[in-house]
């Protein structure tokens, strides 16, 4: 199976240094470096198409624009890139989610990927007027999707569950193709979801040994319902030429790590109800020693950023062979960031996909990869 990559649309501002946000904590003032216009992310958008993602993920919560907004409109500026929106399952009915989903692919081409998150922390959700607790969020998730799929499938539903109701719920028109579900969490709760309604299980960047043990676990959940599950990661991304310009662009990140603004982040990542985010602290433990948690893995981004706070470091070889060992446990896509985006975008492209092509591991979506790198794209009505 040929990897598949997909890239970031930074809708809560980007920059030249790291931006934060995400889990309860504000974004910094470095998101307002470069605004997510529809200008700006349409540029991040078109590069990630020409130089090999298949698609882009776009964040959710009150820290960023709204992602089935943002990307419908980008949507219009590109030609084949998928849109992975990230969107809360508590928000909006089921009927009305998965009928937007159908418009979607109808207007897009059949464009659309979702990214089903439940949501973490119950201060930002109760803003929403969301009032449920952890679990009973996974459980209602857990309802939605069921909902979701069987419309989908072209079906009548009536469902009287603990959280939700419908009733001779259906769709006059069906979404081609159905979009594939994106799920994440590391709590009970999130295994018992993804194993029933996951097409994609995603884990943020932890080290290969604690990604292989999460692997195991939803794989033997989801056998035990019968399903399989394919696997993705998600991970920042700082490659250059060579491994010490490459940790020399992470210093200089570092060095722009204000300890105010680490304090306040890390005190309010602390109080996350995610178990996601208890694992990706773990990982630095708030200090500045010690942050390469393994061979070119770096935890210094989630000092300052809530959610994903590893990137992968070094030369475009040593990135590419990091993500051979991540593939060889099962990784099937890689959903991938980098500040600025539209810079590191090219970083990636350029540098680390060619080599994975080199090795059997990867095909451009839209065509061959010439030799020494770049690609043979067609383009209808000649060349652009």
């Amino acid at each position: 199976m040929s990897l598949t990559f997909h890239w970031f649309l930074p809708t809560n501002g980007d920059s030249r240094h790291v931006v934060g946000g995400g889990h309860g904590t504000p974004v910094t003032a470095a998101g307002g470096d470069r605004p997510p216009t529809v200008r700006y992310l349409a540029q991040i958008a078109r590069a990630a198409e020409d130089v090999g993602f298949t698609g882009v993920l776009t964040p959710t919560g009150a820290w960023c624009e709204d992602a089935w907004l943002t990307t419908a409109m980008v949507s219009q500026h590109t030609e084949r890139l998928k849109f992975l929106v990230a969107f809360r399952p508590g928000f909006i009915s089921p009927t009305l989610a998965a009928q937007m989903a159908s418009t979607y692919q109808r207007q897009t081409g059949g464009r659309l990927l979702l990214n089903v998150v439940t949501g973490g922390e119950s201060h930002e959700q109760r803003a929403y007027g969301d009032f449920l607790d952890k679990d009973a969020r996974y459980a209602r998730t857990g309802e939605f999707l069921k909902i979701v799929r069987q419309l989908w499938d072209g079906k009548t539903v009536d469902l009287d569950g603990d959280h939700l109701h419908v009733e001779q719920a259906r769709l006059t028109q069906l979404p081609a193709p159905v979009p594939e579900v994106y799920f994440g969490g590391s709590s009970p709760a999130a295994g018992r979801v993804a194993a029933r309604h996951a097409d994609v299980y995603l884990t943020w960047g932890e080290p290969p040994a604690q990604v292989a043990e999460k692997i195991a676990w939803i794989r033997s959940l989801a056998a035990e319902q019968g399903r399989t599950v394919r696997f993705g990661i998600r991970l920042h991304v700082i490659t250059r030429d060579t491994s010490e310009a490459a940790w020399a662009e992470a210093d200089r990140l570092l060095a722009g790590f204000d300890p105010a603004t680490v304090r306040s982040v890390q005190e309010g990542l602390r109080r996350s109800e995610s178990e996601g985010q208890r694992r990706m602290l773990e990982l630095h433990g708030g200090g500045r020693d010690g942050l390469e948690i393994h061979p070119n893995l770096w935890a210094g981004i989630g000092l300052v950023r809530g959610g994903a706070g590893t990137a992968l470091v070094g030369s475009h070889a040593e990135v590419a062979d990091r993500i051979r060992e991540y593939h060889a446990l099962g990784i099937d896509e890689f959903v991938l960031s980098g500040y600025p985006h539209l810079e590191e975008a090219y970083w990636f492209g350029e540098g680390v996909l060619p080599r994975l092509a080199d090795a059997g591991l990867w095909t451009h979506p839209a065509g061959p990869v010439r030799p020494g790198g770049g690609t043979e794209i067609p383009f209808a009505g000649g060349a652009r």
